[in-house]
């Protein structure tokens, strides 16, 4: 795979992952019989709404953020970055569901990614 391609697969996975919070959202919904539009019931379904929430807030940083760092900065770096913090999300999405406590690892990691790849983009942007 070529260097310029691994931005767009890293997009293509952090985009997956959050479908797959959105669609664990509407399993749980059915499981629990909580019909839209409310957003409350039983605990799992509100940690499973919780996690696509969260992942959607995380989202609007990161991929803005990565973008500019693959851009401006190291498009091997960022992508690299950028698995971390798909991987890191997935964690925090299995500890979340587990139970709301282990939560912490996973959104640590992304977090922590996400703030490397600001830190890229601004370098980037004055670098240019």
């Amino acid at each position: 795979m070529s260097i310029p391609a691994l931005p767009a697969v890293v997009t293509l996975a952090a985009l997956i992952t959050y479908q797959g919070t959105a669609m664990a959202v509407g399993q749980a919904r059915v499981k629990h019989k909580v019909m839209a539009p409310a957003t409350s019931g039983p605990e799992p379904f509100e940690c499973a709404l919780r996690v696509q929430q969260n992942t959607l807030e995380q989202l609007v940083f990161f991929l803005p953020t990565f973008w500019l760092a693959a851009l401006l900065g190291s498009p091997q770096w960022a992508s690299l970055l950028g698995f971390i913090w798909v991987g890191g999300r997935v964690a925090y999405g299995v500890g979340y569901r587990i139970a709301p406590g282990k939560r912490g690892p996973g959104f640590g990691i992304s977090f922590l990614s996400s703030v490397v790849l600001l830190v890229m983009a601004i370098v980037g942007v004055f670098r240019a």
